[in-house]
């Protein structure tokens, strides 16, 4: 497929990608071949800065510009496009201006992400609404956004989602944020069994990933600045680029809905058995902070499940 700037390599896009997990996930992919637009809130009007360069990634100063300037000072393809994932218009503007630049999409990696952990009584319910917005409602947008264009893929439309396994733990003291990043693994499960309905998991499929050990990150920050000891417990995010990378070149059959942890998905389906080289404090063995087993979502079916009905039909015509 021939491109407006002549680009024929795949395209990524990365939301969440000015720091840490999201910019190192941005690297790696255009270090594999991709061309990459490197998307999030946090810009710059020029991508020099002062000082060394790259700056810090889990910095201020890290920005999608930045970003940009690293990838193609390594030699690959980038463009930063700032997006507000908060706001529907902006994440449609982020998708018409990729597709204004490559003419293609075929992957997309969902890592923007708003955090507030506490009680019910102390989240406020303008923080409730950003992270939902940003959350759950911003990787919506973003599918809805993406989805024509990933299906036209010639490599396969792939959607990577950074939220978590279900499980009874993730909601304790943190109850607001759980039930956004929930309903986003939520949406990972019912988009897959669109694309099985549709006849397109043969080579479209939707995955979420999540870290089975903290990773180093500009939150984990200023844990370690108040106590160094907390690094011996923290992994580079290498693991989570990696697991990403081999989720895109899985089959689709191996992927589609699944809600995956970063080291479980790597060691089954990339033999890897030896983590050591992800931790950030050499030699140490960093705490697993998810269950070792997860549950089994599926369920025992009656013979008759009911009647399926599409809301859709319903107001064909109507608009």
């Amino acid at each position: 497929m021939a491109t407006t700037n002549g680009n024929t390599k795949p395209v990524a896009l990365v939301i969440g990608a000015s720091r840490g997990i999201g910019l190192q996930v941005a690297i790696d992919l255009a270090a594999s071949g991709y061309a990459v637009v490197v998307a999030a809130k946090s810009y710059s009007t020029s991508a020099v800065v002062e000082g060394p360069f790259p700056p810090d990634p889990n910095s201020q100063q890290s920005t999608i510009n930045t970003v940009e300037r690293e990838i193609r000072k390594a030699g690959g393809e980038a463009i930063a496009i700032r997006v507000d994932t908060s706001d529907p218009v902006s994440v449609e503007e982020l998708i018409a201006k990729t597709i204004q630049k490559y003419s293609r999409l075929d992957a997309v990696i969902y890592n923007s992400g708003a955090i507030w952990w506490a009680s019910v009584e102390d989240t406020p319910y303008k923080r409730f609404q950003l992270m939902q917005r940003v959350n759950v409602e911003g990787l919506y947008a973003t599918v809805q956004a993406a989805l024509p264009h990933l299906k036209r893929s010639e490599t396969g439309g792939r959607i990577i989602v950074v939220s978590p396994p279900i499980y009874s733990r993730f909601f304790r003291g943190k109850t607001a944020y759980a039930m956004g990043k929930v309903g986003m693994s939520v949406l990972t499960k019912g988009l897959a069994m669109d694309f099985e309905r549709q006849g397109l998991s043969d080579r479209m499929a939707i995955t979420s990933i999540w870290p089975a050990v903290a990773i180093e990150s500009a939150a984990t920050d200023k844990f370690t600045r108040e106590d160094p000891s907390m690094a011996n417990d923290l992994r580079k995010p290498t693991i989570f680029s990696d697991a990403i990378l081999a989720m895109l070149r899985a089959p689709t059959s191996v992927v589609n809905g699944q809600l995956e942890l970063d080291e479980d998905f790597l060691r089954r389906h990339a033999g890897v058995m030896d983590f050591s080289k992800y931790s950030v404090v050499p030699g140490t063995s960093p705490r697993r902070i998810m269950p070792a087993e997860l549950p089994d979502l599926t369920v025992k079916e009656q013979d008759d499940e009911g009647r399926r009905h599409d809301s859709s039909k319903d107001i064909k015509g109507k608009l």
